[in-house]
């Protein structure tokens, strides 16, 4: 989006850099990177920076609204609700494609959004790795709102352990070493020095959930949760208490929010940054109108049960249609200059909220494919996750 940028990073690009800048990411924390981590970073001008800023800005003002806290009562299926839920989610991304219109200017277009983690840990390493290897302008950053490496590592502890010993406060996942995410999980750790814990591994006694470090029984006073409840439910998951369960603990973010804001949320956001998106109970059944639609899911996660080629069988095989979505088909605009096709971008713009929504980081992943999942984008290059960089 920069293209003197552009043309100066492709024309110094080495894949035996690059392969050296993937070595040092897979071995600097304890797991590898599980997912494909694109050769190049993206370059976003003043201009575009701002107005991503501008989208972010409309689509929150919509969520802090007593409409939407009504719109979002329910979201949680009944058993999967859990009590004590605070006013917000202390993590919040908003997801945008990166499009063109007629007049070849680039706008963003809301894809997701959601209130639960992301890689905000391993985004910190990311940032510095990429400018150890390859030759960013000096006065260009991943962060926003002012921060930099060393205050966005303070509020990242300041979010995520808060007042507590580090000793008290988990990160908790499903069998974490399984999880494709895992080298975030790893990240945490290094930068906030809580552990990782297995959901089955926790102790309840009263109200109070207890893990096990090093043969010691301690106590838990703070979970940063990375447990999809639906995960639970799908696999059947056996643990030793109830997430309904009245618990002396802090969550963040609380377990509620990964339904209130997430594919529920899109039918009830307005505006230019937002493609038009109905519940699939609310379709008035014209099947002409589905070829320029997308079928989603609910519940679920990282794109899985998404179709793009929705069908009118399709349609008609669902029988639990308010647990789906049809959200108008977006046009991604070619965008990266590569040494083939162009790569797509995808944008995920990261909050940190304590007493208000801090635009801190960003996430990008790039494909080719019809999707940005790994699925559609298989023997690519110059494809997968990596950063931002703006000018300061």
């Amino acid at each position: 989006m920069i293209p003197e940028l552009r043309k100066k990073f492709n024309s110094q690009f080495s894949h035996s850099v690059y392969e050296k800048y993937i070595a040092e990411l897979n071995s600097i924390l304890i797991y590898p990177v599980d997912f494909r981590v694109s050769e190049t970073p993206l370059f976003l001008s003043h201009e575009f920076s701002l107005e991503l800023q501008a989208a972010c800005d409309d689509i929150l003002r919509q969520l802090r609204t007593d409409e939407f806290k009504e719109h979002s009562k329910f979201a949680a299926p009944e058993q999967m609700r859990l009590p004590n839920e605070d006013e917000h989610p202390q993590l919040l991304q908003i997801d945008f494609a990166i499009c063109k219109d007629d007049s070849g200017n680039y706008f963003p277009q809301l894809i997701e959004l959601q209130g639960f983690p992301s890689l905000y840990a391993f985004q910190y390493f990311l940032e510095k790795i990429t400018k150890k290897y390859f030759n960013i302008p000096e006065e260009f950053t991943s962060y926003f709102s002012g921060y930099d490496d060393g205050t966005y590592l303070k509020l990242l502890k300041e979010t995520i352990v808060g007042d507590h010993s580090p000793e008290n406060v988990v990160l908790l996942e499903i069998h974490p070493e399984q999880q494709k995410t895992r080298v975030d999980f790893a990240a945490t750790e290094k930068l906030l020095g809580i552990k990782t814990v297995c959901l089955t591994k926790l102790k309840k006694r009263g109200k109070k959930l207890f893990y096990s470090n090093s043969g010691k029984e301690i106590p838990i006073n703070r979970i940063y949760n990375r447990v999809i409840q639906d995960e639970l439910f799908r696999k059947n998951i056996l643990f030793n208490f109830n997430f309904r369960d009245e618990l002396d603990v802090e969550w963040v973010p609380h377990p509620n929010w990964f339904f209130k804001i997430s594919k529920h949320s899109l039918p009830f956001l307005k505006g230019k940054y937002v493609p038009d998106c109905i519940s699939l109970a609310a379709f008035n059944g014209d099947t002409n109108l589905l070829k320029n639609y997308v079928l989603k899911p609910l519940y679920s996660f990282a794109g899985s049960g998404v179709e793009v080629d929705v069908t009118p069988e399709k349609i008609e095989s669902i029988s639990d249609r308010e647990n789906y979505i049809l959200q108008k088909k977006i046009e991604y605009a070619p965008l990266i200059e590569t040494p083939d096709e162009k790569s797509r971008v995808e944008i995920r713009m990261m909050y940190l909220w304590n007493d208000k929504p801090l635009l801190v980081n960003n996430l990008v992943r790039m494909g080719k494919g019809k999707m940005m999942g790994v699925d559609f984008n298989k023997a690519r290059t110059w494809v997968g996750s990596n950063i931002a960089f703006h000018q300061i």
